[in-house]
């Protein structure tokens, strides 16, 4: 069979920074075979020894970072100051896996009387398939192969194949830090290379993508009885009540609709606003999203990057002529801009409902629907009214009343005046087509693991 190309493409300009090959069938169960021979004497080595290596890691990428952050810019169009920002968060987020990973998984003694002891391990799962993201392959990626490491895991690792190059430089961090090199197996390509990945009689699966992708993962690995978690899409709603400071929300919700050029899985999607102060929240918001530049994602100042996938912007050119046709207004955007590379203009859409594909299906770009609402009731309502499940949230200065409207919407993580935001302390999961199972929080550190229980009794 004949290697397959694997161009890397920067987005902003349309040129090819790097052409590799793609691991076919071959090279793929090669490297399996590898990296089921070497787990068990990575699961053998004590956790202290196997943190230290997340240790060296953390220290790795503070020291590369800003040549890291370049990269990532490069290859996704990621503006340079949020690549910063990603490598900061990452920072963070291993700082909780230090912290937290040795006592989530020692031993546990649940019971205990007479001559009989109860208690509970937890076992790595063995070798497992990471398809991570390429919006986030720093935060998406960690979540996943940072404990699935430190449990004795060794772990297949298929970056997205528009962050190719992040990947290797992820892959290379982890060895240098003492990782050995058939524990933590970089697996370059695109689908095919994932199908090959999948093929392999892997212990559990872990991706990230898209609902359509991640249903046939999760139909094939039931058949073979192995662990499944799945990060999927996402339309994520926020309510904006009457009793708001209008210009912080505005502000707020721009940043939380537009940053990463609206590339991020818990991006806000769609924003409900109580019909009292709709315009004046529509005027404030449109000014913000006005202020946003767009450009050259290396400059310091660019705020809104080129696409990473070209094929997503007729995706929006799609849902904007769908809302216009069926009455929606464009108060700002609306095209794609006309400039080498993968550019949409910053977007917003008003007198909006859900007939509009913008208003019901992910769009993962720089484009938001802001409808108005009667009351809580109708925005519970239309925030529910939606096949996913990842975030969602509400802005009211009153307390109780955003308590109860956030414990009726279906959500893995629901907020209280913020959005767009993931903490390694808590679980991240997604409900209905959101997802299934969960990383982060010390349940997503045992979720790499399976538990075994002990009946012990004394002679």
């Amino acid at each position: 069979m004949p290697a397959t190309p694997l161009p890397i493409v920067n987005p902003a300009t349309g040129t090819v920074i790097l052409r590799l090959v793609a691991d076919g069938p071959r090279e793929v169960a090669q490297r399996y075979a590898a990296a089921r021979a070497a787990q068990p004497a990575w699961a053998a080595t004590p956790i202290r020894k196997r943190i230290a290596t997340i240790e060296r890691f953390r220290a790795q990428v503070i020291a590369r970072a800003e040549t890291l952050a370049e990269t990532l810019t490069q290859e996704v169009g990621k503006p340079i100051r949020q690549s910063r920002n990603e490598l900061k968060g990452l920072v963070a987020r291993l700082d909780f896996f230090i912290a937290e990973s040795a006592r989530t998984l020692r031993e546990e003694k649940v019971h205990s009387e007479a001559s009989l002891d109860e208690r509970i391990t937890h076992e790595p799962l063995g070798v497992i398939a990471n398809i991570s993201a390429w919006n986030y392959p720093y935060f998406v990626g960690s979540n996943v192969f940072v404990p699935a490491l430190v449990a004795g895991n060794a772990v297949l690792y298929k970056p997205s194949e528009f962050a190719t190059l992040t990947g290797r430089h992820i892959a290379d961090l982890l060895h240098a830090s003492g990782v050995p090199e058939d524990v933590f197996v970089p697996v370059i390509g695109g689908g095919a290379t994932g199908a090959a990945l999948l093929a392999q009689p892997i212990d559990g699966v872990f991706f990230t993508g898209s609902y359509a992708t991640g249903a046939k993962i999760a139909a094939a690995a039931g058949r073979r009885m192995i662990k499944v978690q799945l990060e999927l899409g996402g339309k994520d709603p926020v309510y904006v009540c009457d009793d708001v400071d209008v210009r912080a929300a505005a502000s707020a919700l721009a940043d939380g609709a537009f940053y990463n050029t609206g590339q991020s899985c818990c991006s806000v999607e769609r924003i409900y606003v109580h019909e009292s102060i709709h315009d004046a929240f529509v005027d404030a918001f449109v000014a913000e999203v006005k202020s946003f530049r767009v450009g050259d994602p290396l400059d310091e100042a660019t705020y809104i990057g080129p696409l990473t996938r070209r094929a997503q912007l007729d995706v929006l050119r799609a849902q904007v002529a769908d809302a216009k046709r069926k009455g929606a207004k464009v108060l700002t955007g609306g095209t794609a801009i006309k400039r080498k590379g993968n550019w949409f203009a910053p977007t917003v859409l008003t007198d909006v409902d859900h007939s509009m594909s913008v208003m019901r299906d992910e769009s993962f770009g720089p484009i938001i629907g802001i409808q108005s609402v009667a009351d809580d009731a109708a925005a519970v309502e239309q925030m529910n009214d939606t096949e996913y499940g990842l975030t969602a949230g509400v802005y009211t200065t009153d307390a109780g009343r955003a308590k109860r409207i956030l414990s009726q919407l279906s959500a893995g993580s629901v907020y209280w005046n913020c959005c767009d935001r993931v903490s390694p302390r808590l679980p991240w999961s997604g409900v209905k087509h959101s997802g299934m199972g969960l990383t982060l929080g010390t349940m997503g550190i045992q979720t790499f693991t399976r538990p075994k229980a002990w009946h012990l009794r004394a002679a």
